[in-house]
């Protein structure tokens, strides 16, 4: 069974930007957004994946990702519940380890939110000095809550 640990920060300023390597495009849609399970359709640069998650508990939630041809990704997007969520994901080393970077366009443009997978919960890791206030346990920035709460929608 695939398994994602993951937390999840705030992105300060843009001293990211100096570590970041690569960057790609992402398009994503939910075919299901309930709690208890995700499916998600992801076009990142010119690859299609279907993705399946659980229940999130803690940082932890069961993750299948399986490519898909871009031709059944892009039909798949078009069937999608709710609008598709437009993003720039960036990689970033810092320490050793990768943290992706995720650069939010459209609706939720000027929301930029780090993410980095461990092995286990309790692994450490060096925080960047970019890597702003903890959103790990905040339902408003799971991708699929911002497809129908957009950031923009926010009140302060």
């Amino acid at each position: 069974m695939g398994i994602e640990i993951e937390r999840k920060f705030l992105v300060t300023g843009d001293g990211w930007r100096e570590q970041a390597a690569t960057q790609t495009r992402f398009s994503q849609g939910y075919l299901s957004r309930e709690p208890a399970r995700t499916v998600r359709v992801r076009i990142a640069g010119d690859q299609g994946f279907l993705t399946i998650k659980g229940a999130t508990r803690g940082a932890t939630r069961a993750e299948f990702e399986y490519p898909v041809p871009l031709a059944d990704a892009q039909a798949l997007l078009a069937m999608s519940d709710g609008p598709v969520v437009e993003k720039i994901r960036h990689l970033c080393t810092h320490e050793g380890m990768t943290w992706e970077v995720d650069e939010f366009l459209g609706a939720n443009a000027g929301l930029v939110v780090a993410e980095i997978e461990l092995e286990s919960e309790s692994q450490a890791f060096a925080r960047p000095a970019w890597a702003g206030a903890e959103v790990t346990g905040d339902a408003r920035y799971v991708n699929a809550n911002l497809a129908v709460s957009p950031f923009s929608s926010w009140s302060e």
